[in-house]
């Protein structure tokens, strides 16, 4: 569904602070109810004023700890096999050579991000297709390294940039990660904006001073090359080239498409956030409160509002909402329009009966 369990449980809290309200003049500790559908929430040590932004980011890096050494291991893997391969029919290659091995390597990058420059060409149908099973199973993992690796990357690079951005004021580690958090897709694309300068400029200089390149050229490789073109009428013929250009050559075409990614991304949210302001902004009318009056009671509550907000700026439709009352009415068995212990334990009975 579109929802996410955040809302859920925002809403059950609302739904019963405002009941306790109601039934009570003193004011009491609100108590926040689970239904099924919502995730359990995430209770832990807060950090200062409360706040538990660090332990939410720990989590984050955390979860994408493993994603990043399977692609590591697929990534060793599809590198192993293809060395050992092309080196093994390397006689079938032909090219400009250099070291067998290295060769073989710089032949499996080049086959895997798709770049094909034309300096090493199979010449045999078992080397071509050897290279058509390399270059299918090489694009599936760039997708798998795009969608994984590469983001974990950008991601242990955000905070080193706003650490950057606020290098002569006196902020501390919790500010930090908090910014980080607020601003999660600016920093992406800033952060992968400055990796994709600092290897167009590698490149380029590697390019110029080790394959003896004027600049114009070696500029013109980089673009080729990161944009896996491949023209092929330049590209790394000396060892020391295609040693620099097993690691640079990965990098920089996975860091381009990262950050296309998130320009996209950042497009989005901009568009989401500009849709937000425009709905918190505009007056409220009759036609709203009909909209909103999810039990037509002629009344709109604190959660019935809520979810109309939420409901105008995408965040859920209307099938969730009607998914959810429909579980409502199914735990309300006395029909008294709230939930409480024993409603929950008349609908467990319920159910143990059918079953």
């Amino acid at each position: 569904m579109a929802c996410n369990g955040a809302n859920q449980s925002l809403l059950s809290g609302l739904a019963t602070s405002t009941t306790q309200k109601s039934n009570g003049d003193a004011p009491q500790r609100r108590r926040l109810r689970r239904v099924r559908s919502a995730p359990l929430a995430e209770f832990g040590p807060t950090g200062i004023n409360g706040d538990t932004a660090l332990l939410r980011s720990e989590s984050i890096f955390g979860r994408l700890h493993p994603s990043f050494k399977k692609v590591a291991i697929f990534l060793s893997v599809y590198l192993g096999l293809g060395t050992k391969c092309f080196y093994i029919i390397r006689n079938q290659i032909k090219g400009d050579k250099t070291n067998g091995i290295l060769d073989a390597v710089y032949f499996s990058v080049v086959t895997m991000t798709t770049v094909g420059y034309g300096d090493l060409v199979p010449n045999s149908d078992l080397a071509k297709l050897l290279a058509c099973v390399f270059v299918f199973t090489g694009i599936a993992l760039i997708g798998l390294v795009l969608t994984k690796a590469a983001d974990y990357l950008v991601e242990k690079q955000e905070t080193l940039l706003v650490k950057a951005l606020h290098m002569h004021q006196k902020v501390g580690q919790l500010e930090i990660l908090k910014e980080t958090e607020n601003n999660r897709v600016k920093f992406k694309f800033y952060t992968a904006l400055i990796l994709l300068v600092v290897l167009i400029l590698a490149g380029t200089i590697f390019l110029s001073k080790v394959e003896n390149l004027d600049l114009v050229d070696a500029f013109y490789c980089v673009c080729s090359t990161i944009t896996t073109l491949g023209y092929g009428d330049k590209s790394f013929s000396t060892e020391g080239g295609r040693i620099f250009a097993i690691f640079w050559i990965l990098a920089g075409t996975i860091c381009l498409a990262q950050f296309f990614l998130y320009i996209a991304e950042l497009n989005t949210e901009n568009r989401q956030k500009a849709l937000v302001k425009w709905v918190l902004s505009r007056r409220t009318t009759n036609v709203d409160l009909e909209a909103a009056d999810l039990d037509n009671d002629g009344v709109v509550g604190v959660a019935e509002f809520v979810l109309f907000k939420l409901e105008e700026i995408g965040k859920i439709c209307q099938e969730d909402i009607s998914l959810f009352m429909e579980e409502f009415e199914e735990l309300d068995v006395d029909q008294s329009g709230t939930l409480s212990v024993s409603d929950i334990m008349l609908a467990q009975s319920v159910e143990t009966r059918r079953s």
